[in-house]
């Protein structure tokens, strides 16, 4: 009986610091802008799926939970911050919808099995993070006016983007998802 305490507070430690150290490697992907075109290019969106794929849609949404938390509350952890604001402000501005979103799409990516083939991976990605432009856009609208070209505002200036990302995180993914047995 102690031997099975012992390892259900040895695993419960051990998720705890995983869900930290992703929320921490959320916060990083949000600060880092690399130069693309025609906007400035961060990993979050990489980050999210990864977590998905890597720790499986539980500690994956309890990662991505606690970096949105901790965004609420008003740590600068997001992309904009705190330049742009902090908390609950900065939550509910433009960005909330993808935010949001993040939960959706590392959930869909944890699905992603090491046996599918590059296609199939390929497409699941692609229909992970689409949802994090759908509840963006859905949002956006809301907030700025369906009179507004949203698409153009919200999705447009992303997707070469967010086809790099998708591309690189296929290749890697039979890698990736094999790391999952030293979590």
């Amino acid at each position: 009986m102690e031997l099975v305490k012992q390892n259900f507070q040895s695993k419960l430690i051990k998720s705890l610091l995983v869900i930290i150290l992703g929320s921490i490697a959320l916060t990083i992907s949000a600060k880092i802008k690399i130069p693309f075109y025609p906007v400035p290019m961060t990993m979050q969106t990489f980050v999210v799926l990864f977590l998905g794929l890597v720790f499986g849609y539980k500690i994956g949404l309890l990662t991505v939970g606690l970096y949105l938390l901790e965004g609420i509350v008003g740590l600068p952890v997001f992309s904009n911050s705190p330049e742009r604001g902090v908390g609950i402000v900065y939550f509910t501005g433009p960005t909330m919808g993808y935010l949001i979103g993040f939960l959706s799409a590392c959930y869909l990516a944890s699905f992603i099995k090491v046996n599918d083939n590059f296609f199939k991976i390929l497409i699941k990605l692609t229909l992970a993070v689409s949802t994090i432009y759908i509840f963006g856009i859905l949002w956006l609208g809301t907030l700025i006016g369906w009179d507004k070209p949203i698409f153009n505002l919200g999705v447009a200036p992303f997707l070469l983007a967010e086809t790099f990302k998708i591309l690189l995180l296929s290749l890697l993914v039979k890698k990736l998802i094999k790391l999952k047995k030293f979590i």
